[in-house]
């Protein structure tokens, strides 16, 4: 009777156990292929973040962390989807963690959530969903990129130049682009103009006429990482 009361709690706890259990088991070989895709995909992130860059200064650091972060995610979800019990107590360990690292630039949130996302799918064991979806947004992020290069770019015009350059120099900025002034100083009979403008690279020699106009003192034109509001 008690041999058979044994067995019937020994049933009952297997019961309980084999539910806490997940599908898939954690074995050398599906951690190696995961890792190695992990890696793969997250080189491949790192190429179409490089290619479709347009910022100012390009941080190699950042597009490497793009690799780590696909396969740390990786190895986060590996454990996660063989057993209940180390889910729960890996959400809640992962739930105090806070980041505190500024984003200065959108699109790099895109490529971070990009690598978490691919992660994830490749602990899931996903790895073709993963494959596919990584190709189709990397030829879309690179259409995007030269659709953007094609189109005019931002730049900050800055002139300093004499009060009896003036007309001369409206004169030729009414030739130019339509821009938008950011600022104006007048001091001691010089000025010094700041003037937004999407100009193509192709156009960026006219500035040098601006240095033909006897009074002006100095021209630059300054590429940035920004939007004009029309």
């Amino acid at each position: 009777m008690d041999g058979q009361q044994l067995s019937t709690q020994d049933i009952v706890k297997k019961s309980i156990l084999d539910n806490f259990s997940l599908t898939g088991e954690l074995n050398l070989e599906r951690v190696l292929v995961t890792l190695a895709l992990a890696f793969i995909i997250g080189l491949f992130i790192y190429f179409i973040y490089k290619r479709s860059f347009s910022g100012v200064m390009f941080s190699k650091n950042f597009g490497s962390s793009l690799v780590m972060l696909s396969m740390v995610t990786s190895m986060i979800i590996m454990p996660i989807t063989t057993n209940l019990v180390l889910s729960l107590g890996m959400v809640g360990a992962l739930s105090i963690v806070r980041f505190r690292t500024a984003v200065k630039d959108p699109m790099d949130t895109v490529f971070m959530f990009w690598a978490i996302a691919a992660g994830i799918v490749l602990g899931a064991q996903l790895y073709l969903p993963a494959l596919i979806a990584s190709v189709i947004i990397g030829g879309l992020m690179v259409l995007i990129s030269l659709f953007k290069f094609k189109k005019t770019m931002p730049y900050l015009l800055v002139l300093r130049f004499e009060e009896t350059a003036k007309k001369d120099v409206q004169a030729l900025l009414r030739r130019m682009p339509q821009g938008s002034l950011k600022s104006k100083t007048v001091s001691h009979g010089l000025i010094e103009l700041t003037i937004e403008m999407r100009i193509k690279e192709s156009e960026a020699h006219m500035i040098d006429k601006f240095l033909q106009i006897p009074g002006v003192a100095d021209a630059s034109l300054i590429s940035y990482n920004g939007d004009i509001v029309s």
